[in-house]
């Protein structure tokens, strides 16, 4: 009997034809987030099982819980054999595990022509921890502790607490997507919900020096960081967008200064994206909570682009939103009162039902494909993942 870390899929299973595509890439970001090559994984359509070296398992538990596509994850024990004797030993020395005063017995057997059925091997291995220890009772209904059991068909498997995983899709099997990542709660929320649908994102992120500070930057980078955890490397592509924001603010009426922004922006990100092969636009906008963020000013805005834009927490009101940036981490790095281009020059009243054809108007008065065109020649792209002194001339 060996201990080993057994995880089941969830969504997954509903995958038919291509779900070896969704095991072989689920199994790679595993090992990419344990990196050590000792370690075998091996799967199959029903579970995929990490082969743990001793005394580290723990250890290489907590790294897999931040991978997607994991429903439950668990500490377990496999048998060589499917011999009923040795299981039944094996159940024997895991009595000292179970926690709490109830228990049950659960059994899943895969081989039907084992010669006991489910039922009658749960049983038989319940009187057995009865008999190991009597302080314990049987309660099939709400047990405080389960023994899971597993009978293939040349081994076994027994585990006891099993935990939730993140759950959704691995990261990669859809593709790249770009996410425009400001600093704010919602856009590192938006990409974490985009990775939980096996979107791998990079990130782009508007600076505009002097109006937005060396630490305003730096809050993007460490929030990169942070959901590289889920992912691996992220790539941040810092757009210098200074001159193309002062001309806005130089040519355009006040109150549509905010629309003919969030436009330039996306057209950027498009070109960025495409040059980067991503297949979607990623952000953080929640109808109605910004004037930006009206149907009227996201039609207006999205028609300046051919790419799909996705918008994860559309439909999140803020505190649930707030709620899942603390579940990730990003939430206490979002809230430094450091302002980014979309908080600057603001006017007090921005219109919340933009014409387009007014932003037309708007924009025939300077040459913004140029100004484009230029802040995308200038990308800088930077890797916070790297030693700190590999990208401090970027900071």
């Amino acid at each position: 009997m060996k201990k080993i870390i057994i995880i089941k899929y969830g969504e997954l299973n509903t995958k038919k034809a291509n779900i070896g595509l969704f095991l072989k890439t689920l199994k790679n970001n595993i090992a990419r987030v344990i990196d050590d090559d000792s370690i075998v994984i091996k799967y199959d359509k029903g579970r995929m099982y990490v082969d743990c070296k001793e005394n580290d398992e723990e250890e290489i538990l907590t790294k897999i819980k931040n991978v997607f596509g994991i429903h439950e994850l668990t500490m377990g024990y496999e048998l060589e054999t499917n011999d009923f004797e040795l299981v039944k030993e094996a159940v024997k020395a895991l009595v000292s595990n179970i926690k709490g005063q109830t228990f049950k017995v659960e059994t899943k057997r895969s081989d039907k022509n084992y010669f006991l059925t489910s039922l009658e091997i749960s049983q038989k291995l319940g009187a057995i921890i009865l008999k190991e220890n009597s302080n314990l009772q049987v309660d099939v209904k709400n047990p405080e502790s389960v023994v899971h059991i597993e009978i293939r068909r040349t081994n076994a498997y027994i585990y006891l607490e099993t935990q939730l995983g993140l759950g959704g899709y691995p990261v990669g099997v859809m593709g790249k997507g770009l996410l425009m990542l400001s600093g704010g709660i919602d856009s590192p929320v938006a990409g974490f919900l985009a990775m939980k649908r096996g979107v791998k994102i990079a990130a782009i992120y508007f600076d505009s020096p002097p109006h937005t500070s060396i630490e305003a930057k730096n809050k993007v980078l460490k929030l990169a960081s942070i959901l590289s955890s889920y992912q691996g490397n992220i790539k941040v592509f810092v757009v210098p967008f200074t001159k193309l924001q002062e001309t806005i603010y130089k040519e355009v009426p006040s109150e549509y200064m905010i629309t003919i922004m969030r436009r330039m922006m996306y057209r950027i990100s498009q070109k960025v994206a495409q040059k980067n092969n991503c297949k979607i636009i990623i952000n953080g906008e929640s109808i109605g909570q910004v004037a930006s963020q009206t149907l009227d000013s996201m039609n207006v805005i999205n028609e300046v682009v051919t790419m799909p834009v996705i918008r994860p927490v559309a439909c999140f009101d803020k505190l649930e939103i707030i709620d899942l940036a603390k579940k990730i981490n990003t939430y206490e790095t979002s809230i430094l009162p450091y302002e980014d281009c979309c908080t600057i020059f603001v006017p007090e009243h921005p219109v919340i039902y933009p014409k387009q054809e007014k932003c037309l108007e708007y924009e025939q008065k300077f040459a913004y494909e140029d100004l484009i065109e230029e802040a995308v020649a200038n990308v800088k792209v930077i890797n916070p993942n790297e030693k700190k002194d590999e990208f401090k001339k970027y900071l």
